[in-house]
């Protein structure tokens, strides 16, 4: 091994039509900025030979974290850092090859002074996700536990999360992988129906044939059907509140919040632009999108204002009507129907003002629920100053969320990106093709046949199981630079 390297290479060096997957890589591992511990990871064939040169001592066991001091290639003298370093020897280790992770201190100096002389001393900069690509390459998880990996790392809420990590202990490639191998059962089954016309088991391997595209069509549909809520996890609800101007809208959202995201004011028309919040909850996460006021304006930037409002309601999931009168949410909860397609909750704001609620008709029109229409009123009555009503309110919300997306079973693992929804509608169509024909005897079987290995096809591409160049360059290069 040359520990003569050229000098470090700048990251727009390193061109992906040029990559080696022989060589060994390295790169920070953790985000940049001031910390206390950076993490820089080697993985390849020559990584423990690279390490020993910028690392002293270098561990005598695997997995033996051990002080070091790290230093330029093949000179202890030139020391960089006092930190620890580990080594993962081949294949238990994250990527199946030889690793060494150091731990040095935070900062960007410091890792990137490690990663230097690790370059001289022979490494590669590693290109985006292309240690976990490695991982799939060698056999350590297929590709959709790998993105499953970035979807871990990107997850902004528990929904998202609890749907990577099911997905990263393997949920979903179980069902896909069972999936493939039905269908490649029903290929045999049509091999036998070929080969052997006039047995006696021949109608049936027919009737068996189409039993099971039919209970593989549905384990599918059973997989999509999950989209909803996907999306719902990993962006939030859309939950707009909309009102008259000064009618609490900004004073509630920060109540919901629990903090002041948004300025509020008693002079009517302070917000004129939409004003995005991302709130975790259970089942879904909430984007609360606090809105200008809803009134006719000949001020420009006002209505321009009430322009942004309008395309909101028009995408919202929830969208949470305010006023402080029965009378006022009467009025507004009509125009606002005819702006959005959600579910519309009616919330009578600043209830600790005492008030006068016009248009109460009897008393129960006040329990919680969703306007239906303009007569059948029903509201939350909440205060944002003492916080009266919030949690009933949040509750609300959650339930109409409930009812509009059911929360996937337990034991379904959700379809998370649209690679994943791609590829299942072509094998569910391709499925479909191959069903038809066969059960209508439309084609010879031998050619109905080429729609089932298609979706046989479909699903490998789906898991990794045969060799996609293009497929693994799209996934791996949306990951971070180390992982």
């Amino acid at each position: 091994m040359n520990l003569r390297a050229p000098p470090c290479l700048r990251d727009e060096e390193v061109c992906e039509g040029d990559v080696n997957r022989d060589d060994t890589i390295v790169a920070i591992s953790t985000a940049p900025g001031r910390g206390a511990i950076a993490i820089v990871r080697l993985s390849g064939r020559d990584a423990f030979a690279m390490a020993r040169a910028v690392s002293s001592p270098f561990p005598s066991a695997p997995r033996l974290v051990t002080r070091c001091h790290l230093h330029a290639p093949g000179d202890a003298s030139a020391v960089i850092d006092d930190g620890l370093v580990t080594r993962f020897d081949a294949p238990a280790s994250y990527t199946g090859e030889d690793v060494v992770e150091f731990a040095v201190h935070g900062g960007m100096l410091v890792s990137t002074l490690v990663t230097e002389a690790l370059v001289r001393a022979g490494a590669r900069p590693a290109l985006a996700g292309e240690f976990t690509e490695r991982a799939v390459l060698n056999g350590k998880m297929d590709l959709v536990q790998a993105e499953a990996v970035a979807d871990l790392i990107d997850a902004r809420s528990r929904a998202a999360h609890r749907a990577a990590v099911r997905q990263l202990d393997g949920a979903l490639s179980r069902r896909l992988t069972a999936l493939r191998e039905s269908l490649l059962q029903v290929d045999a089954l049509i091999a036998y129906e070929i080969d052997f016309p006039m047995e006696d088991e021949g109608e049936l391997s027919r009737v068996r044939v189409t039993a099971a595209c039919d209970d593989a069509l549905e384990r599918m549909e059973q997989l999509l059907a999950t989209l909803p809520a996907a999306a719902l996890g990993r962006e939030g609800a859309v939950v707009v509140l909309a009102g008259p101007p000064n009618a609490g809208k900004s004073a509630l959202l920060n109540a919901i919040v629990g903090e002041r995201r948004v300025l509020v004011s008693d002079i009517p028309g302070t917000t004129r632009d939409a004003i995005e919040v991302f709130v975790d909850d259970s089942p879904y996460p909430l984007c609360l999108v606090d809105t200008a006021g809803l009134r006719s304006s000949d001020d420009t930037l006002e209505r321009m204002g009430i322009e942004v409002s309008e395309r909101y309601l028009a995408r919202a999931q929830v969208v949470l009507v305010c006023g402080e009168t029965v009378e006022v949410l009467e009025r507004t909860v009509g125009a606002v129907r005819e702006l959005t397609r959600g579910a519309v909750v009616s919330v009578l704001t600043k209830c600790d003002l005492g008030v006068e609620e016009h248009g109460v008709a009897q008393k129960g029109t006040e329990e919680h629920g969703v306007a239906r229409n303009g007569t059948d009123l029903r509201f939350v009555r909440v205060s944002a100053v003492t916080g009266e009503g919030i949690e009933t309110l949040r509750e609300v919300i959650r339930r109409v969320l409930r009812d509009q997306v059911a929360p996937p079973a337990e034991d379904v693992p959700v379809i998370t990106r649209a690679r994943h929804e791609a590829a299942l509608r072509l094998a569910a169509e391709e499925l479909r093709a191959f069903r038809f024909a066969w059960e209508g005897a439309a084609l010879p079987a031998p050619v109905a046949a080429t729609h089932l290995r298609a979706a046989v096809a479909a699903l490998e591409t789906l898991i990794g199981a045969v060799d996609i160049e293009d497929v693994l360059e799209r996934v791996f290069r949306t990951f971070c630079i180390g992982k």
